[in-house]
């Protein structure tokens, strides 16, 4: 990122959604020679396909219906700044051309204008798509993708980097702990952290920025503590336990073992009626008193137990 932001080359960011794909965008932006001019964001799944254009590019008077004035796009608003194009994997093949043209040439036309207009603008893509994969497709291009690949970021997913989390913590701790002033917030505690770092978080940052501000919300303060997370992650790790307490053996017995213990909860609940436990388990009588004598479950002991 460092040397990214000291190159006015494209950049092309990867990762899973909620990795801080943006925020590395910034960041790039911040420390750059561009970093008083504009930083422009836009997301180019969340337009519909047939505003992009005009989004993106602007428009001229009388161009469509509705255009009632010319309209600078985004590429325009960031002349001389960054424009940050998220979700580039969406951006439909037509739409591919222009922005190539912007990237080659330095130049593109509003809708409905005849004229090319000059511009400056460092580009920075993001994307949670395999482009390889939607080039072999044909719903990328290629010459595209190696213009905006030329400087390549990849963001590991938040559980490929947990040293990462105790530093996040803090700093969303910082972040959210100002909008409830009243609770004095003074930290977290280790407990509450180990539990967040034994997380996965598969919507990564997202999710973890989600769970601070969370237990923020929840806690009585003034530090917040593990029964004030969101109670998934508190049931995850209870079932991690209950993984590592259970004893390794062959699968073959796992299964016996399992088998038995199911149909004896049938055959308990059904006072020791087969055909009724067999209707419980959903199979045949025949079946099921196949699998007693092999499991070797004792008729006598569980009519005792209902």
């Amino acid at each position: 990122m460092r040397h990214a932001a000291s190159s006015e080359s494209s950049v092309l960011i990867t990762g899973e959604s909620g990795t801080g794909k943006e925020l590395a965008a910034r960041a790039i932006h911040s420390n750059s020679v561009r970093t008083r001019r504009s930083f422009v964001a836009v997301n180019c799944g969340a337009i519909p396909e047939g505003l992009i254009e005009s989004e993106l590019f602007g428009h001229m008077k009388g161009s469509f219906t509705g255009a009632v004035a010319d309209k600078k796009g985004l590429v325009e608003e960031a002349d001389r700044g960054t424009l940050f194009l998220d979700e580039i994997g969406e951006l439909a093949p037509p739409l591919q051309v222009k922005l190539l043209r912007v990237l080659q040439e330095g130049e593109f036309l509003r809708v409905g204008d005849t004229q090319p207009r000059r511009v400056n603008v460092r580009i920075i893509a993001a994307t949670n798509r395999d482009l390889k994969k939607s080039i072999a497709e044909r719903l990328f291009r290629e010459d595209l993708y190696y213009r905006l690949n030329v400087i390549p970021i990849e963001l590991p997913p938040l559980r490929k980097r947990v040293e990462d989390i105790p530093l996040l913590v803090n700093h969303f701790m910082e972040k959210h702990k100002t909008k409830v002033p009243e609770k004095n917030i003074n930290g977290i505690d280790r407990d509450a952290v180990q539990q967040l770092m034994n997380y996965h978080f598969p919507g990564n940052v997202r999710e973890l920025e989600n769970s601070i501000e969370y237990a923020i919300a929840f806690t009585s303060g003034p530090t917040v503590k593990c029964e004030d997370l969101p109670k998934y992650i508190l049931e995850e790790r209870r079932m991690a336990e209950e993984i590592r307490a259970i004893p390794l053996m062959p699968l073959k017995d796992a299964k016996s073992q399992f088998e038995r213990s199911i149909i004896t909860a049938a055959l308990i609940e059904s006072g020791g009626n087969i055909s009724e436990a067999a209707r419980i388990l959903h199979i045949h009588r025949q079946n099921l008193q196949q699998k007693i004598r092999l499991l070797g479950i004792d008729m006598d002991s569980v009519s005792t137990m209902k």
